[in-house]
């Protein structure tokens, strides 16, 4: 527990001191507040099986960033032509990712994807993805993108 305690509760005062500055009368407030943020966020999400691999996480930090801005330029460019053609629909993706904080994590970097968004799961479990153009292999798009994701993840399957 304290393997994951000590980074939270570093980043949770590096948050702070950089929002209320290093006043000491601040940084008592702030311990306190750490020490609260660090308790909630353990209780609220606690650790895990597996480990953060910083490298395929530092990997991923840019793709995601460049997918959100190449993901808003498209929707717009294809809602703002008409000569570009458009198929929506639904598209049926079995994630690996196990429900949870990992596949919520994996449906939020999907919602940034171009043209694709998570909107719901069918009886089975599986994800229903809306899609901009159901022509294009989002199913092979989202694949690549959940193995990066559980590289980062450090989950143990992220290549089976």
């Amino acid at each position: 527990m304290l393997r994951v305690a000590v980074p939270r509760a570093a980043c949770f005062l590096a948050f702070w001191i950089f929002v209320a500055g290093t006043d000491a009368a601040d940084l008592i407030v702030g311990v306190l507040a750490v020490v609260a943020a660090t308790w909630a966020s353990l209780r609220l999400l606690p650790p895990g099986p597996g480990r953060l691999n910083f490298f395929a996480l530092a990997r991923l930090a840019p793709r995601f960033l460049y997918q959100s801005v190449v993901a808003g330029a498209e929707v717009a460019w294809r809602a703002l032509d008409p000569r570009l053609p458009l198929a929506p629909g639904f598209v049926i993706y079995r994630p690996r990712l196990p429900p949870g904080t990992a596949q919520d994590t994996f449906c939020t970097i999907m919602s940034m994807l171009p043209g694709t968004l998570p909107s719901g799961t069918d009886e089975s479990g599986a994800l229903v993805i809306h899609c901009l153009d159901k022509t294009q292999p989002v199913a092979e798009q989202l694949a690549e993108e959940e193995s990066l994701l559980m590289r980062a993840l450090g989950s143990e399957s992220a290549d089976g």
